[in-house]
């Protein structure tokens, strides 16, 4: 018997959180519901009850605001990366001709 693929057993590091989530967010396609599941399986690798504290936020708050399915506000985004110990970067981007 086979088990569902979680991509969250294997986030261990700081380092495979940051490229997971760099990952997603080329591959996103400006999808910011995908952005989103992937911060949710980052928090869930490190431990949602953790994020959650962390973050200041209730667990369930946590899992409806990660789940993909809802637009949760950039304060809570930041609160969540921060939780994670990630930070955004700016880099220039140059569009393809």
């Amino acid at each position: 018997m086979t088990t569902p693929y979680d991509v969250a057993d294997h986030l261990r590091t700081p380092q495979e959180m940051a490229a997971y989530l760099e990952a997603c967010i080329e591959e996103s396609n400006g999808d910011p519901a995908f952005i989103t599941k992937a911060l949710g399986d980052i928090a869930r690798a490190k431990g949602m009850t953790q994020v959650a504290k962390d973050a200041g936020l209730s667990r369930e708050s946590l899992y409806k605001a990660l789940s993909g399915d809802h637009s949760p506000g950039f304060d809570t985004i930041l609160r969540v990366m921060h939780a994670l110990g990630l930070s955004f970067h700016a880099v220039p981007s140059y569009k393809k001709v």
